[in-house]
């Protein structure tokens, strides 16, 4: 077999492989904008979850260590906790690493003020069919899905963020 056909081969079989675990993290068909966003209790998440999410705006946002534009995000949600919630914005981020470890040692790096889980056995992840990270998902204080955000894309997205959650919140923003 020559060396092009053994590349091409290899190529289309890690091109499959990758699709397949896409696949398996996405999980299932996913939460649509107009869904009621399930119990968060119901999913053995590590870590503590908010006490009262009931009549709050909430951020969902997924994430992993080894995702680069998380890195991004953190500093940029960070901001936009200390700008919303004392309005009544809640920030939850759920990680996706396999290692609890590997969410630690990123933690000690991008610091946050907002509640962190993990979601280890992927349920939440697979019920939610997340297959990029970051992603996030914005509930509004009826417990619905308001909006999907996938990837982090810098300045675009903290405009769309700052915007819905100023909409949500009933918040009048001054023009620039």
């Amino acid at each position: 077999m020559n060396m092009s056909l053994a590349r091409k081969i290899f190529c289309v079989a890690a091109l499959a492989l990758a699709m397949c675990a896409t696949s398996a993290l996405a999980g299932g068909k996913g939460l649509k904008v107009g869904d009621t966003f399930p119990e968060l209790g119901n999913f053995g998440l590590e870590g503590k979850l908010p006490d009262d999410l009931k009549g709050k705006i909430v951020l969902v946002d997924f994430w992993a260590s080894w995702c680069g534009p998380c890195k991004d995000s953190f500093p940029a949600m960070e901001e936009l906790h200390k700008k919303f919630a004392a309005r009544g914005l809640v920030i939850l981020a759920v990680n996706l690493d396999e290692d609890a470890g590997a969410m630690k040692d990123f933690l000690k790096d991008h610091p946050a003020s907002f509640p962190i889980v993990r979601d280890g056995s992927k349920k939440l992840v697979g019920l939610a069919n997340i297959a990029s990270m970051p992603s996030s998902i914005v509930i509004g204080k009826d417990g619905k899905v308001v909006a999907i955000h996938k990837g982090f894309h810098g300045k675009e997205t903290i405009a769309q963020y700052n915007k819905e959650f100023a909409d949500l919140l009933g918040i009048t923003v001054a023009a620039k």
